[in-house]
């Protein structure tokens, strides 16, 4: 790890951006810290949609309950995904919030899961398991299925376009419709949709995870 970047002391986890460590970090700017990277909360050693996601649970964690994300912090690091991983994320974690989520929210990861649908299918026995994913979350929500296809929207898109168009829109709609539930669980409802972003993201291949001495590696 570059000594450069080290402070004093860690620094605390805390919502939002921070110019330095001892104000304070968001789970991506203690990424980038691990990683040995410029001080960030865009480090380009995680995915920039799993990025987007543990910002925005960062964010959206109550203060109390946010320690219990530090954790997961390590498993971030190296996991920069390949041209499948926006597809595999965003279905991953709308499907772990789709059922609960209020009317409208569910309506919109619905639309977004008949996308990811589509590009899956298009893709071939590569995302059949994604596909699967997707197809078994919008059994559980009918009604909402229904309402997405009376919308009638019918061009088709690619992997790339999915991944720019749809996929941010799910993190966040999954991430606020957890919020809107207003349970008492959210904190650890919120921690289970970042679980599931990171286990939907693919492990470095062996090459990628090495680096300098003392840089955290992504799973063993």
């Amino acid at each position: 790890m570059k000594s450069s970047t080290l402070p004093d002391g860690m620094p605390v986890l805390s919502r939002g951006r921070h110019r330095w460590p001892r104000r304070g970090a968001c789970f991506m700017e203690f990424a980038s810290l691990l990683a040995g990277e410029r001080w960030s909360d865009h480090p380009s050693c995680t995915h920039p949609l799993l990025g987007q996601l543990a910002r925005q649970v960062n964010d959206c964690t109550s203060d109390a309950g946010r320690h219990q994300l530090v954790p997961l912090i390590p498993s971030v690091v190296g996991l920069r995904g390949d041209d499948r991983t926006s597809l595999t994320v965003a279905v991953a974690v709308a499907a772990s919030a789709l059922l609960d989520a209020p009317e409208g929210t569910q309506r919109a990861l619905a639309a977004g899961l008949l996308r990811a649908e589509e590009v899956s299918a298009d893709a071939g026995p590569r995302l059949a398991t994604t596909r699967r994913q997707a197809r078994s979350a919008l059994d559980l929500v009918p009604g909402a299925v229904a309402w997405v296809q009376r919308l009638g929207c019918h061009d088709r898109l690619t992997l790339q376009t999915f991944g720019h168009r749809c996929a941010p829109t799910m993190i966040r709609c999954a991430v606020e419709g957890v919020v809107a539930t207003g349970r008492p669980d959210c904190d650890q409802r919120l921690r289970a949709l970042l679980e599931a972003g990171i286990a939907a993201c693919p492990a470095p291949e062996p090459e990628r995870a090495s680096g300098p001495p003392g840089v955290v590696r992504a799973r063993s």
